[in-house]
């Protein structure tokens, strides 16, 4: 793999390294100006954004010099060496605190590092900071009593997303130069699609997690970055088998950023995956995208899905109703103060659950699955919207609905087009920017790749970066929210 790494800091231009494959050959070492002009970054900016839950400032400043004196050495230079990664608050760090976002667990001290941390570590990285997320990451906005509101950069009034939210506002801000997330049904993807940054759902097993969740096949933990190219460097890193994770794969596919030829490139455009109600603007955007890789000689074909929103929803819950829902009840009995968003989740899932055995979940998944390969069989890949909606209010709940155009939906999960993948998780989703809405919030789409083809969605991807470049710089605040 090749590939280029912006470095993004206050006071400084972006800086490049170049990398090739898992051993790097490095132009260039600016690690501790970078961490300092993010320091300084992050002092302006975040009591606005709140990305944040904790910085580790200097014990990055620390790594960073251990960085470049392992560079001036020359010796086993690892692929992410010196570069500043932000952690999501659930990938614990042994002898830190692990709260999920919750209040009564906000003592809660890990004792181990998760899977993700780990491979951080290995690849030399510099984790100075640790990112906001929703209560147990179970929605799709940024909030907690116990860290407030999480704010998108690019309009404070809006939220970044979920459940990654803060992740993605800290790329967007310029806090970080890459971030790790986790998706279970969009945590990565809604808040890159907010944040006009990129984010990788990986196909299960591709990077491995902490068990026993490790075991449920919707989730996956990942990368954010602001490129193509960041995300793919970031995949590498954290891609492979782990001794805790029996679901994690080996060998493991190693992903690039070299751009698709749009020669003989065969995309399935499906704006609303059955009967998904999608805004004005987002549907201009994704066709935009479809528009342009047509124009550069890609077949673009429209086509059908015969899914329905609440189908898609009631499929979900009935999965969480017998493995997510149940685990986030037994860890949050007799705790108080749980934000709405968390009781109505768990509410919902017990009810799927009553509704529906663990087969019948297991034989409506796999009837999603054979629809999406057989709609997906002439295509390479397929593109579609990543939300519905071009924003959410940064602290709305939504838990009596939402209104997309003019129909209302029962749960404000049917506005986000990325559960399906997740019932679908073999299928590697690249999440990319694809424009901004009249609200200044950038808006995404999705590229799906068919099962473990995590190498077509990345050069997809860049494809759609160089035809339509997104801005590789971060989002210039107000001084206050709207």
């Amino acid at each position: 793999m090749r590939g280029r790494v912006r470095l993004h800091g206050g006071g400084i231009s972006p800086a490049e390294v170049r990398l090739r494959g898992r051993g790097a050959s490095l132009e260039r070492a600016v690690w501790t100006e970078l961490g300092a002009a993010q320091v300084e970054r992050t002092e302006q900016v975040d009591g606005v954004v709140n990305a944040f839950t904790e910085t580790l400032f200097e014990e990055a400043l620390a790594g960073a010099r251990e960085a470049e004196a392992r560079y001036r050495a020359g010796d086993d230079i690892p692929p992410l060496l010196g570069l500043t990664v932000a952690t999501k608050e659930k990938h614990a760090l042994a002898g830190r605190t692990l709260s999920q976002g919750l209040v009564a667990c906000r003592d809660d001290v890990a004792t181990q590092d998760h899977p993700v941390v780990s491979a951080l570590r290995r690849s030399g990285a510099v984790i100075h900071a640790r990112t906001t997320s929703p209560e147990f990451s179970c929605a799709t906005v940024t909030h907690t009593r116990l860290w407030g509101v999480t704010r998108n950069p690019w309009n404070t009034r809006y939220s970044p997303g979920g459940s990654s939210g803060g992740a993605g506002a800290a790329l967007a801000a310029g806090m970080t130069t890459l971030a790790t997330a986790s998706d279970i049904a969009g945590s990565t993807r809604v808040p890159a699609a907010s944040t006009g940054t990129v984010g990788f759902k990986a196909p299960y097993g591709r990077i491995p997690g902490q068990p026993p969740l490790s075991a449920d096949h919707y989730r996956g933990d990942g990368p954010m970055g602001r490129s193509v190219a960041d995300v793919a460097l970031l995949t590498n890193a954290l891609a492979g088998r782990h001794p805790a994770d029996h679901t994690s794969l080996w060998p493991t596919a190693t992903v690039g950023a070299e751009p698709a030829d749009p020669a003989g490139l065969r995309v399935a455009l499906c704006v609303r995956l059955g009967d998904y109600p999608v805004d004005t603007e987002v549907e201009a955007a994704t066709r935009a995208v479809a528009d342009v890789l047509a124009s550069a000689g890609a077949l673009v074909e429209e086509v059908e899905l015969p899914w329905t929103s609440r189908r898609i929803t009631e499929i979900g819950f009935t999965h969480f109703g017998h493995i997510l829902g149940p685990a986030i009840a037994a860890a949050t009995q007799g705790h108080e103060h749980l934000a709405g968003y968390t009781r109505r989740f768990i509410a919902d899932a017990r009810a799927a659950a009553e509704r529906h055995t663990f087969l019948d979940g297991l034989t409506a998944q796999a009837q999603v699955q054979g629809e999406l390969a057989a709609a997906m069989a002439p295509f390479d890949v397929l593109l579609c919207p990543t939300n519905a909606i071009p924003a959410l209010e940064a602290d709305g709940s939504y838990t009596d609905g939402i209104v997309v155009g003019e129909r209302r939906l029962e749960h404000y999960w049917e506005s986000h087009l990325t559960l399906p993948f997740n019932i679908a998780n073999r299928c590697p989703v690249l999440a990319v920017p694809s424009g901004r809405a009249s609200t200044g919030v950038p808006t995404g789409v999705q590229i799906v790749g068919h099962p473990y083809d995590d190498g077509r969605v990345f050069a997809v991807g860049a494809l759609v970066e160089q035809l339509r470049p997104w801005s590789a710089g971060y989002a210039e605040l107000a001084p206050e929210p709207h």
